[in-house]
């Protein structure tokens, strides 16, 4: 049976939700599912904006079928072409023999690797400013490579001032009735995981978010249509200014995440203790992971949001302990930049992973190491808790406290 949501008098949501789902692109624990998001427009020609993944295509037809309600489709614009957009986009080619596939020179090539019909003979390639009239609508496109395939472009529609943003400002989870920002208290249920979506998806480009915010700092933007999660049109300035801080590795906060894993409990309890004292200073809102039993991409999204990283580790087979390095990896993959580090190494015999993590934290652009002075030898010792008292006192002042 469809499902399809009218969002104004011309425009059609055609999307649909995956509950089901455990790991987005087999990465990413989405415990409150996935949304794929897919547009039509109805003015004198049809205009659809992508399709959705495979594993909602028997929706997704019912839902095109009924919003066309007989009439033909004119256009696909293909924004982007990772299959949770573009799994279908075969089917309604064959389907609507006289469609046209408007994209950029880059997603044509992408087309030949997914797919086998003849793209060359439908396409329309477009590049940066120009439009396609539908009769009462405009629409402008947009490139935004590398946000975050090198493909990628938007699309401004003129008329209703409504920016169709591909996988930019897109969030994990899926659409439970309500279909708009406003709708529900964004800020509170959705920006959490509209961080860690565009941390783990797009962190690594913020320069070419940059380039993309600026674009659309020139537009008159009443609505952002995304291809994942809610539609916003009440958090447009927010959802931007979080953005211009995440793309520009910029912390929304002065506030403590603490990293750690622990083999045996010692380093476990070093940072209990730690996390103890800095809370007698008066810092709030500490957050603290166990690196091997929280998903990367959990810390990863607090660590985009804080200005200040500890990261309390063991020593292992004389490298770095294994849940540690791979969230260190993260951090390295996604590009944060500009935080400041505090490393605690443990080693019962011979600590050596503290350097060892410096040499990575070097490789990421404005990162400083306040402090790296404590060593355990397996079990934090009274003696050290004046050592533990300094460390602190290098993040209070750090902090301005």
């Amino acid at each position: 049976m469809y499902n399809i949501r009218k969002i104004n008098e011309d425009l059609i949501y055609l999307g649909c939700s995956d509950r089901k789902i455990n790991l987005f692109e087999s990465a990413y624990p989405v415990k409150d599912g996935m949304a794929y998001n897919s547009y039509l427009v109805k003015d004198e020609k049809t205009i659809l904006f992508d399709t959705v993944d495979k594993i909602c295509a028997d929706q997704f037809y019912e839902n095109l079928n009924k919003a066309l309600d007989g009439r033909n489709l004119d256009y696909l614009v293909v924004q982007h072409m990772e299959p949770d957009h573009c799994a279908l986009i075969e089917e309604v080619v064959k389907t609507h023999k006289n469609i046209k596939i408007i994209c950029t020179a880059k997603t044509v090539n992408m087309i030949k690797q997914f797919f086998n019909f003849d793209i060359d003979s439908i396409v329309q390639v477009v590049k940066e400013g120009d439009t396609l009239s539908t009769g009462t609508h405009e629409f402008q496109f947009i490139m935004a490579p590398m946000v975050h395939w090198p493909e990628v472009m938007v699309t401004y529609d003129k008329k209703d001032k409504i920016l169709f943003t591909a996988d930019a400002f897109g969030s994990f989870g899926a659409i439970n009735g309500n279909l708009f920002d406003d709708e529900i208290n964004w800020n509170r249920d959705y920006l959490d995981e509209a961080r860690r979506y565009y941390t783990n998806i797009v962190g690594k480009y913020g320069m070419q978010v940059q380039m993309l915010l600026k674009k659309a700092a020139t537009l008159d933007i009443k609505m952002l249509c995304p291809l994942h999660g809610l539609l916003i049109k009440e958090n447009i300035s927010l959802f931007i200014e979080k953005y211009d801080k995440w793309s520009s590795y910029t912390p929304e906060e002065n506030g403590i995440i603490i990293a750690y894993s622990s083999v045996y409990g010692g380093t476990e309890n070093a940072v209990n203790i730690l996390a103890a004292k800095l809370a007698d200073i008066g810092i709030k809102n500490i957050k603290m992971f166990d690196v091997s039993m929280t998903h990367p991409s959990f810390v990863l999204s607090e660590a985009f949001k804080n200005s200040h990283i500890i990261l309390a580790t063991t020593t292992y087979n004389a490298g770095i302990f294994e849940s540690m390095e791979t969230f260190l990896h993260s951090l390295i993959s996604h590009n944060l930049q500009n935080r400041k580090y505090v490393i605690i190494q443990n080693g019962s015999w011979a600590p050596s992973c503290g350097n060892q993590i410096k040499e990575m934290l070097n490789k990421l652009k404005g990162s400083e190491i306040i402090d790296d002075s404590l060593c355990i030898k397996s079990t934090l010792k009274e003696e050290q808790l004046a050592d533990m008292d300094n460390v602190v006192n290098t993040i209070a002042k750090s902090l301005n406290l």
